[in-house]
């Protein structure tokens, strides 16, 4: 059982990335998939989720109407598409699953984690 976060870089403010939660071992499809972001001194906070049952979609109220989650089934990966990013979009972004129901976007009902993909924006 596998996560493998990429995607991350160093970007403008107001450019857009895109990550990625490939999976292996398992179909990512039979969980909920959470993102989550680091910021340097500062604790983990989660970001964005997808649930596994009907594909609602959850985002934290500071990336609303710019990042957008999704499920590739046949790649077995979630995306995460960041948009307009802001210097405090700058953290290392992790992926997630849990099994557990509802989804919630804290990271102690999560069992699987990536390694974290690095994003930083600045000019």
């Amino acid at each position: 059982v596998q996560l493998q976060a990429s995607g991350g870089g160093l970007v403008q403010p107001g450019g857009s990335l895109r990550l990625s939660c490939a999976a292996s071992g398992f179909s990512l499809d039979n969980y909920n998939v959470g993102w989550f972001r680091q910021a340097p001194g500062k604790e983990r906070e989660g970001v964005s989720g997808i649930s596994r049952k009907d594909g609602r979609t959850f985002y934290v109220e500071s990336v609303k109407g710019r990042f957008t989650i999704s499920r590739d089934v046949a790649k077995n990966t979630v995306y995460l598409q960041m948009n307009s990013l802001k210097p405090e979009d700058t953290a290392v972004y992790y992926c997630a699953t849990t099994i557990r129901s509802p989804l919630v976007l804290l990271g102690e009902f999560y069992d699987y984690w990536g390694q974290g993909t690095k994003v930083t924006v600045s000019s």
